[in-house]
């Protein structure tokens, strides 16, 4: 009955220390254990059963302790994609806000471009009425030469 358990825990709960190359040795000394039980004489029995319960138990015990470590593995692994999804839905939130900032801003640069443009067209027909470019070019210079004397005036 004993065999049948043991090897049952060998076959399908494998430990890291069954895969590690260092331990081979460590390892063939407790499989020959359980190879070699039926063929033993039943004058050790006692002693072999105490051994294989006691292998079991720690067999049993590291297997506890590893998905133990698993287990808190994967809980500081949820509580990081828990953080990420906050950060990912702040800045989520903080695109809506800039998206709708730039579409405001493009409402408004193209309102200022019409009005720059209405602007534009009624200082070319201002210029046109006044007498073309030679009249508006002499109004512009006499506006600068009373600006100079105006500063003359008021620091002598």
């Amino acid at each position: 009955q004993h065999d049948d358990s043991l090897i049952y825990v060998l076959c399908c709960f494998p430990t890291p220390t069954m895969f590690n190359s260092n331990s081979a040795h460590s390892r063939g000394s407790k499989y020959s254990q359980v190879r070699s039980y039926n063929s033993d004489s039943d004058s050790d029995s006692s002693d072999d059963n105490i051994e294989e319960d006691d292998f079991i138990q720690r067999e049993i015990r590291q297997q506890q302790m590893m998905m133990k470590q698993q287990d808190e593995g994967l809980e500081m692994l949820g509580q990081s994609a828990e953080r990420l999804s906050k950060i990912s839905m702040g800045i989520h939130e903080e695109l809506g806000h800039q998206n709708k900032m730039l579409n405001e801003m493009e409402e408004d640069l193209e309102t200022a471009e019409q009005n720059l443009s209405l602007v534009t067209r009624k200082t070319k027909e201002l210029i046109q009425k006044s007498g073309g470019k030679r009249n508006f070019i002499i109004i512009v210079a006499l506006s600068v030469v009373m600006i100079i004397l105006f500063f003359l005036v008021l620091y002598t």
